[in-house]
């Protein structure tokens, strides 16, 4: 396989015709090795258009739910991000040359100790992963200016929606079953807030959220 073209044919021919326009981003895609974060058994199709397996419970985004996410929230080099689901750390070490610093949660130990490595493999300093169970709820002493939600909620609620800063977006994907859709949660002010749907898809459900529970960020 032809790394670079691969990587190349990924952005012009997946990603920019789903909407994926975000040229500093798609330029953060292609220069993350994803193949280096596939499990080895999927590597020949790391650049594929599906959802990788990571383990019985978790996948790889497709690129092109990657590329669209990134496109809508247009992070910034002075923003700090917190992601919802560290997953295989492919796109915790994307979101980490596009903003300030990134904190990332991951229910499953493994997989944040092999994302970890990873990071550690490309020199990647300014992410900080940790184990937790996000569908319980967050609290944290710092504020953030985007939140990624790497999977699926039946419903976001607000009670940690402080941790926001005014300007501050939320992507997520909520609904259940064939009703799901991706939407862009925008702190406009202190006490008002705007929702934008960005498109429908289909993502597994965060673990923990299975019986329809909320999601309270």
């Amino acid at each position: 396989m032809d790394i670079t073209q691969a990587r190349k044919n990924t952005i012009d021919q997946q990603i920019r015709p789903w909407g994926g326009l975000n040229y500093i981003a798609n330029n953060a895609l292609r220069n993350i090795p994803r193949e280096d974060f596939v499990p080895e058994k999927y590597k020949n199709l790391a650049f594929a258009d599906i959802e990788i397996p990571l383990s019985n419970r978790a996948k790889m985004l497709s690129p092109k739910i990657e590329g669209r996410l990134l496109d809508a929230l247009n992070i910034q080099k002075d923003e700090n991000v917190l992601e919802v689901g560290t997953g295989s750390g492919y796109l915790t070490a994307v979101i980490s040359k596009l903003c300030k610093s990134i904190t990332s949660i991951e229910i499953d130990e493994d997989l944040s100790v092999s994302a970890q490595e990873k990071l550690n493999s490309l020199n990647i300093n300014n992410t900080q992963l940790e184990v937790g169970d996000a569908s319980k709820g967050w609290s944290s002493n710092d504020f953030f200016d985007v939140v990624v939600v790497s999977s699926a909620v039946p419903k976001i609620t607000g009670r940690y929606f402080h941790l926001l800063n005014v300007g501050g977006r939320i992507f997520v994907v909520e609904g259940k079953g064939k009703n799901m859709s991706a939407k862009l949660i925008t702190r406009l002010s202190e006490h008002k807030w705007e929702t934008k749907s960005l498109f429908e898809t289909r993502l597994d459900t965060m673990q923990g959220l299975e019986s329809n529970a909320s999601f309270e960020f």
